[in-house]
């Protein structure tokens, strides 16, 4: 099999399926196959883009021989259910993010996963740049010392037009969350990555700007498990959009990364080192996405399934951004109350109480 191409399909055309198919023609090791939308005319439009068939019934996507992976793209609160499916027909899945709304039924996948002996791998692009991958480096080698502190800044603009483009959006029903459960989970999935995991959170979640059911405004404080602190800051409220600022600051050094760029590398012993960001990505525009590091989550899986490895992003790994952001909300729902990880099922709910937000207007 060592020279032949994995089969690619995805479930979903709307929202970041094109990103997707996208990805899975350019990456190495896949060819795209058949993509897949209940909504015939995304479906054929994607398809017709790409010179590929399309199916409306995931189960006639499933029963082809020539697909043995699949991009799961469809609204967040319905991942598991996709997922599962695509298990038990004996294919591996690139699910995005979030893995699902809660732990419960994210631990489902997994279990299919296992159960089905196929590969089951996350999408959080940001890792994927090589910027990312020297912050984490020089972290996880001792390069700045005693960490200190560890801090992510989302500040993200959508409109109410975008909250209205799809009746799922911004729902705790299939969106499990606003800012942080939808935008903020790829930052937050960075600096967990970067600095490991958190054991407490205090937080405040509000609506605050935009008529939606979840919150558009979100403040929290972490202390890791190395005994660094931080601050977690999420929005889609803020004129204008500002996108991911991670900062880490150690005893022995600093480094700030601006999106994909590291505008301060300050380490004792080394040269100081100064950039300015190139741009703010998808901070107001969620358009405004490129489909690289997808294409790497792909190849990465393709290279997984070759070599019989795990994926760089497995289920569990993804699993832990979803987990810290129902602890945030939990800290919120109780007032800002601390909230110790791990989070048990029972404390897995959605929602934040309506009188911790502004009225829908």
């Amino acid at each position: 099999m060592a020279n032949e191409k994995i089969g690619w399909g995805v479930i979903g055309c709307g929202a970041i399926g094109p990103w997707h198919t996208q990805a899975a023609t350019e990456a190495q090791g896949a060819e795209l196959k058949v993509v897949c939308d209940i909504v015939e005319e995304k479906a054929k439009k994607l398809g017709e883009e790409h010179g590929v068939p399309y199916v409306t019934s995931m189960d006639e996507l499933l029963a082809r021989d020539d697909v043995q992976a699949v991009s799961v793209c469809t609204p967040s609160g319905m991942h598991s259910e996709h997922a599962i499916a695509v298990a038990e027909a004996g294919k591996h899945i690139l699910c995005e993010k979030p893995l699902d709304i809660t732990l419960e039924k994210i631990d489902a996948m997994i279990e299919a996963a296992a159960a089905n002996d196929v590969k089951l791998a996350g999408v959080f692009q940001r890792r994927t740049a090589p910027s990312s991958r020297r912050v984490r480096e020089a972290v996880r080698t001792g390069k700045l010392g005693k960490l200190v502190l560890g801090d992510c800044y989302q500040k993200y603009y959508r409109s109410h037009e975008y909250y209205a483009s799809g009746d799922w959006r911004a729902t705790w029903e299939l969106d499990g969350g606003g800012a942080l459960m939808n935008q903020g989970v790829h930052g937050i999935d960075l600096l967990l990555w970067i600095m490991g995991d958190v054991v407490c959170v205090s937080a405040f979640c509000r609506r605050l700007v935009r008529n939606i059911q979840v919150e558009d405004t979100a403040v929290a404080m972490l202390e890791f498990a190395n005994g660094a602190l931080g601050v977690l800051e999420g929005t889609t409220s803020v004129t204008p959009g500002y996108g991911c600022n991670v900062e880490v600051h150690g005893d022995r050094g600093s480094i700030k990364l601006d999106g994909d760029t590291i505008t301060a590398w300050e380490i004792e012993g080394e040269e100081p080192e100064t950039a300015e960001a190139q741009d703010r990505g998808t901070a107001s525009d969620p358009t405004a996405l490129a489909s690289t590091g997808h294409q790497r989550h792909i190849e990465d899986l393709c290279e997984a399934i070759m070599e019989d490895r795990e994926p760089e992003i497995p289920g569990g790994e993804a699993r832990k951004a979803v987990e810290l952001i129902k602890a945030i909300y939990l800290s919120s729902r109780e007032g800002g109350a601390t909230i110790e990880l791990p989070l048990a099922y029972e404390d897995d709910a959605p929602g934040i109480y309506p009188s911790q937000v502004l009225p829908v207007w």
